[in-house]
């Protein structure tokens, strides 16, 4: 009889016995159906949303790369695709369903509650409750992009290209040349100014109709942070390369006042910098050694685009699908083109499946090696996370950041020594001055964390979140440009300009620059990861190239999607959170050699920013 009782104990424990097994019973069965109901909602949803995304993605490729003056048809194809897009994902329907499975958000997978929370981040942006505000701000976007990239830059009289414009920036130590060339670049904010005023009141009303603040709001959101927290990042990034890029600054004054025969001024005029928006300075040096500009000068376009490509096989990832070739826009116009294509490099992930793209203008020099690595990390991250294990909806990066952190990291493995040496781009024994070498390299990502961290960010929290009034635009932005990096406009620039507007990311990636400044540090981090737990190498003198464990590592992350919680990434991958350390580290050889070039001379930036 003992063993009887025992058995039937036993018997309870392992399948359930009674009311409280009833009840269990009851829970389990409840969460199925609502697990089974989202997952209804959720294949539904997809379906229609991938044959709308792809539309709409379709005709913004077009747009950016067929621009014909007076042909109008790719402008109107790209707002009803828009249009399309928006209507069903903001549509009320989908809002009231989404928010209803949320109700039972401890019932559902963790992927099913990203995905809904996604869905309603996208509702957001596009809600049928102010249908009419969205098909306005549709229509206002694409004239905006018609306008930024139809524009038509002139120099000398002679229309330009805005490469056209970078080499002047780059190469000439003829001041009226570069302040021609410099006040061109700018022309196109004059165009550009009410038009970004009429967007920022359309997307501002868009978001608040489903309780964000503001777009800045909005935007910041994605990662899972309030505006607050997102500023005090990247005052935080701001503060902690601050010494670093004081030194910095004061080196440029000095030598740029020599190699133009000039006084040193107090703070960089902008037509001096290589860069229209001083985001860069790279340009002032260059490194016996690591001339890449004269090794490549010879080459096809394509031969650089193969190369990037051969890097990714390399360490592991398939060799770029068909698709990238066949359709993707990767190198300038011709002359007698007949029409214009937005220059500006990027990457596109057009159906969230197979159809990847780029979108370059690629020329055989340094700037466009680099830039070819970088965006193909874009490309690689969308072909590692394509995969049934992540849902359509998630298939994006850890966070924005993330994304650029990967194409950057690829950007820098690519100019280092040990790598351009295998790859026989520079001698195996050349002689390289390795303090020039990361004095180029500080002057590309140091001096782009207070552009991106201060000045973007700033204007843009300004633009969207403090009711910026359009007659204080260019006042606000070279406030902030001379506060931050240190740059002041080379005469009178009054509100008639728009030189905010200029940059790309203003009128049509708005409110996110952060995006990068968060990617430039993220790099640094992984960089260092990989030189020191994989490759035991010295983070400045690497070579990834043939390194398997290197690629494992990196689709260790990018196969995650958005899958995760980018800080649980960090955390799984990394050991660590987001921190400026491994920047500085990495730069740690150049303070002693700035330091002592910098004996003597005046400092005019504050020791500490001003925020």
């Amino acid at each position: 009889m003992l063993r009887y009782v025992l058995f039937l104990a036993l018997l309870c424990l392992v399948v359930g016995c009674g009311p409280a097994s009833d009840e269990a019973s009851d829970a389990s069965s409840a969460q199925d159906a609502a697990q089974a109901e989202a997952q209804a909602f959720l294949d539904q949803h997809t379906e229609t949303y991938l044959k709308l995304y792809y539309d709409l993605t379709r005709a913004e490729w077009a747009s950016n790369t067929r621009i014909v003056e007076g042909d109008d048809s790719n402008l109107k194809a790209q707002e009803a695709a828009h249009a399309a897009f928006a209507q069903f994902t903001g549509s009320t329907e989908v809002i009231e369903q989404t928010r209803a499975l949320l109700e039972k958000e401890g019932e559902l997978t963790p992927l099913q509650v990203r995905q809904l929370k996604a869905i309603l981040y996208s509702a957001a942006n596009n809600p049928q409750t102010v249908g009419d505000l969205v098909t306005e701000r549709i229509a206002a976007e694409a004239k905006q992009t018609e306008t930024l990239f139809g524009f038509d830059f002139t120099l000398d009289g002679q229309s330009v290209s805005t490469n056209d414009i970078d080499d002047v920036l780059a190469e000439s130590a003829d001041l009226d040349q570069r302040l021609a060339a410099w006040e061109s670049s700018k022309e196109v904010g004059k165009e550009l100014k009410d038009g970004l005023e009429h967007l920022v009141g359309l997307r501002n009303g868009t978001v608040e109709a489903l309780g964000y603040e503001n777009y800045f709001h909005y935007q910041v959101s994605d990662y899972g942070m309030s505006v607050d927290e997102m500023m005090e990042l990247n005052r935080k990034f701001i503060a902690e390369v601050w010494p670093l890029y004081r030194q910095l600054h004061t080196w440029a004054r000095y030598t740029l006042a020599e190699r133009y025969g000039a006084e040193v001024p107090t703070m960089l005029p902008a037509h001096w910098l290589p860069n229209r928006w001083g985001q860069d300075w790279v340009a002032m040096v260059k490194v016996e050694g690591l001339d890449l500009d004269a090794v490549l000068k010879d080459k096809e376009p394509e031969w650089i685009v193969k190369q990037a490509e051969d890097f990714y096989i390399s360490l592991g990832f398939e060799a770029l699908p068909e698709v990238f070739w066949e359709k993707s826009s990767l190198y300038p116009l011709p002359q007698d083109a007949g029409y214009k294509k937005n220059n500006h490099a990027s990457a596109w992930h057009l159906d969230l499946e197979n159809d990847v793209r780029s979108l370059m203008s690629v020329q055989p020099n340094q700037r466009w090696w680099s830039t070819t690595h970088h965006e193909l990390g874009h490309i690689y991250y969308y072909i590692s996370y394509s995969r049934p294990e992540i849902p359509h909806l998630l298939r994006g990066g850890a966070n924005r950041g993330f994304h650029e952190a990967v194409g950057s990291l690829l950007g820098l493995a690519s100019m280092q020594k040990p790598f351009l040496a295998a790859k026989g781009l520079v001698e195996e024994g050349a002689e390289v001055d390795e303090i020039q070498a990361l004095l180029a390299e500080a002057l590309d990502s140091i001096v782009f964390i207070p552009f991106s961290a201060g000045t973007m960010t700033h204007f843009e929290h300004d633009l969207y979140a403090a009711d910026l009034p359009k007659d204080e635009y260019n006042a606000r932005w070279w406030k902030y440009v001379e506060q931050f990096q240190g740059i002041t406009p080379p005469g009178e620039r009054g509100e008639e300009f728009c030189d905010a507007a200029s940059k790309t990311h203003i009128n049509d990636d708005a409110a996110q620059y952060y995006d990068y400044a968060i990617s430039n540090i993220l790099l640094q981090q992984i960089h260092r990861h990989i030189a020191s737990k994989i490759l035991n190498q010295d983070p400045r003198a690497t070579n990834y190239y043939g390194q398997k464990d290197v690629g494992a590592f990196l689709k260790g992350i990018l196969e995650l999607g958005s899958s995760r919680d980018w800080r649980q990434v960090m955390q799984d991958h990394l050991g660590e959170d987001i921190s400026a350390s491994a920047t500085l580290e990495y730069f740690d050889p150049l303070v002693e050699y700035l330091e002592t070039q910098n004996e003597g001379r005046e400092h005019t930036l504050p020791e500490q920013p001003t925020f």
